[in-house]
């Protein structure tokens, strides 16, 4: 799931965790209630008899908010998961790129420190911040359309660079982000290009650790200004920089989290 289309659908229902649990709830009480997204139903529908609600079917079951945090907390950290197909190629990391009957242009190559390859015919194509899928899907569309006739590519990751964070929302240059003696989450920001004009000073951070997921919330403002510490990133982190005007409903989600405190999600 992309994850323009995850703020989408897990919006509203985060929102609603996030409410219940600074209202004095614990993250497993506020996921207890089922939220609808369907919106409340009529009074004509809340009077029809149970006979013609088991004549339409049964009800689906719609997603409660700790299915939510489950699927938020699952997608960002296979962003940074090897193992993931959803994982993003970084710097340092060697594919494979194998062309089905096409020997000459099946290689071995390393991603750059700037995060692209060079491969034969085609030149540099941005490779880091990409999935494998995203690079054989260029790679087809490229040899097909001038040297190849339906040309079958299978792109693997041979090695993984070993430390890494994953920068995405409203900055200019959203991908994998290589730690070099130590990375800050304002460094992280900054060679990522910078927050972009909709960005606000709302960031937060997916952590996994020790098979545990949780999110941390900063102000990246106050961090600017000297009023807060500027954290060290660990390898694997996904850093959010949240949007003032659009994706509204996932703003407000990170805006929930404690500042500088961590939530556990999974």
């Amino acid at each position: 799931m992309g994850i323009k289309a995850l703020f989408g659908f897990l919006a509203p229902v985060m929102v609603a965790a996030f409410v219940g649990a600074c209202g004095g709830s614990s993250l497993s009480d506020a996921s207890a209630e089922k939220i609808s997204l369907a919106g409340k139903p009529s009074a004509a529908e809340s009077a029809a008899p149970k006979a013609d609600v088991a004549a339409r079917g049964a009800p689906v079951r719609q997603p409660s908010a700790a299915d939510a945090l489950k699927d938020a907390a699952i997608t960002y950290g296979a962003m940074s998961d090897p193992k993931s197909k959803a994982y993003k190629v970084g710097p340092l990391d060697v594919l494979d790129i194998t062309v089905f009957k096409v020997p000459d242009l099946s290689k071995t190559v390393q991603v750059s420190e700037a995060g692209t390859i060079n491969y034969p015919l085609v030149g540099e194509i941005q490779a880091g911040g990409r999935s494998a899928r995203e690079i054989e899907q260029e790679l087809t569309a490229l040899l097909g359309a001038t040297y190849l006739q339906k040309p079958q590519i299978t792109v693997f990751v041979k090695e993984y660079n070993s430390q890494r964070v994953t920068v995405e929302g409203a900055v200019k240059k959203p991908g994998v982000v290589p730690i070099v003696g130590g990375l800050s989450l304002i460094q992280a920001v900054a060679q990522a290009g910078g927050t972009d004009d909709l960005a606000d000073s709302t960031v937060a951070v997916f952590r996994t650790a020790d098979g545990n997921r949780s999110a941390i919330r900063y102000d990246i403002a106050d961090i600017r200004s000297g009023n807060a510490d500027d954290p060290p990133l660990q390898s694997g982190d996904v850093v959010v920089v949240s949007t003032s005007t659009v994706k509204q409903g996932f703003a407000t989600f990170i805006k929930m989290l404690p500042l500088a405190s961590v939530v556990p999600l999974l």
